[in-house]
């Protein structure tokens, strides 16, 4: 969910782990040399997520690192497989009021931007929460996690799966 620390906890979960922070929406962004919401105006949604799969699926293929993508991303059955076949899915579980504290004075969110955006935010999270719980992993976030502690406990939650992560000596 946007809101949740995909960014700010990848970024600091991969300068811990040694590894390369990847965005997909940055990846697609870059590609296209246009924002998303440009590609959506000019080529339309569909256009968007055959494309956003794409960079998911190659990006996985490439690189070991810590991958964020878009909270819509996850929606999409393909790449919910994609993610589990080739690594593993973390999802920040943030409750509502977290996830409302972090993006009510911030207009980068387009989805937001609506008579009642609180409203608007309520209808996006119960409506992903299902499919997010479908992730392979999940980490409870706290509002008086720093965003150090919340890359902390994705590393114990990741050291819960061996294949992906062991423990150093």
């Amino acid at each position: 969910m946007m809101g949740a620390g995909k960014t700010a906890v990848g970024k600091s979960l991969a300068a811990r782990l040694g590894v390369p922070f990847l965005d997909s929406d940055a990846e697609i962004e870059r590609a296209a040399n246009m924002s998303i919401a440009e590609i959506f105006t000019r080529d339309g949604e569909a256009f968007f997520r055959d494309r956003e799969t794409q960079v998911i699926n190659r990006l996985l293929e490439e690189k070991r690192g810590i991958l964020s993508t878009g909270g819509g991303a996850f929606l999409a059955e393909r790449n919910r497989r994609l993610i589990s076949e080739k690594g593993v899915s973390v999802w920040l579980d943030a409750d509502l009021p977290i996830l409302w504290n972090r993006v009510k004075h911030k207009d980068t969110r387009p989805l937001l931007r609506t008579d009642k955006p609180h409203a608007t935010l309520k209808a996006i999270y119960e409506a992903r929460v299902p499919v997010y719980a479908t992730a392979d992993l999940s980490v409870k976030a706290q509002s008086a996690y720093a965003i150090e502690t919340m890359a902390e406990k994705v590393i114990e939650t990741l050291l819960t799966r061996p294949d992906v992560l062991e423990e150093s000596e």
